[in-house]
């Protein structure tokens, strides 16, 4: 499947992309004492894991459907988004506290043209990737694919940051650096935060968009020979949706007539995005 394809490469690039980061900004974050650049570096190391999930989370999503999972197994992808959101906050939580500590104990860092560097071609990388991801996401509405492009587009500003504490620390005003650190922590939980809510919607069996479920209700009620709609259930299977829709018809149709009208239902109602199913149960109606 193609979007199988293009959201694994948007994870074996962030992979590749943020391993190569984690050491760089660590490397010369630790030798500095940089705290915003060892912050942004355990940001990435972050990101590692997060496309890592994003890698195992889309094989699981892609598989096709089987006797145990007969509406395939796209939840898989709200699962891994759920773990990702997770252990973004986890990641926070480290980083605001060493920011913290270094704030209180006025630690100061050692400046090098290197912190520069790295922030200058971490942001051309993010950049990139973003861009990517964000294509591959809009593309086929991949929840995995857009929570990578958004951890991309927030590492840009964060890095922007890092570099920003950098160059106040040549002029010694070195708690910049410990603030950067505890802001890029904040954004870090609010994008996880983000990411967290839209799995849990998905996960908790949310319904239809009352817009969406107001047009299908006109659609039905068009149909000649419906009298009225009893009900309409919908149960979310990943970005898909089953409907369950009770019909009332007059009584005295015949068994193929009523049968007739359940099919222009469920033809109707197919033609809508992310609806993948549809069970019509037809009432007697005097």
């Amino acid at each position: 499947m193609k979007k199988s394809k293009e959201v694994s490469l948007v994870a074996i690039l962030g992979i590749i992309a943020n391993a190569f980061l984690v050491f760089a900004k660590l490397l010369i974050g630790f030798s500095t004492r940089s705290q915003a650049m060892i912050a942004d570096g355990l940001n990435s190391a972050g990101d590692v894991f997060t496309s890592v999930l994003t890698f195992i989370g889309n094989k699981l999503a892609s598989q096709p459907k089987d006797s145990d999972h007969p509406f395939g197994h796209g939840k898989a992808e709200y699962i891994f988004s759920l773990i990702i959101s997770l252990s973004l906050f986890f990641v926070s939580f480290a980083i605001i506290s060493n920011s913290f500590d270094s704030i209180i104990n006025q630690e100061a860092f050692t400046f090098s043209f290197w912190l520069i560097i790295v922030s200058i071609i971490t942001i051309i990388i993010k950049i990139l990737l973003f861009i990517f991801s964000k294509k591959v996401g809009r593309k086929y509405d991949s929840l995995l694919a857009i929570a990578n492009a958004e951890d991309h587009r927030n590492d840009v500003f964060l890095t922007a940051g890092t570099l920003l504490s950098i160059i106040m620390g040549i002029y010694n005003i070195y708690w910049v650096d410990g603030l950067v650190g505890m802001m890029i922590a904040l954004w870090i939980a609010y994008t996880g935060f983000e990411i967290f809510s839209s799995s849990y919607q998905v996960l908790m069996d949310t319904t239809l968009d009352p817009k969406i479920e107001k047009d299908i209700k006109a659609d039905i009620i068009n149909i000649h020979g419906i009298d009225h709609i009893d009900s309409i259930l919908s149960k979310p299977v990943g970005l898909e949706f089953i409907l369950i829709v009770k019909v009332s018809v007059n009584a005295s149709l015949t068994v193929l007539e009523g049968h007739s009208l359940a099919a222009q239902v469920k033809d109707k109602l197919l033609n809508y995005e992310h609806i993948t199913d549809v069970i019509v149960h037809v009432n007697p109606c005097e």
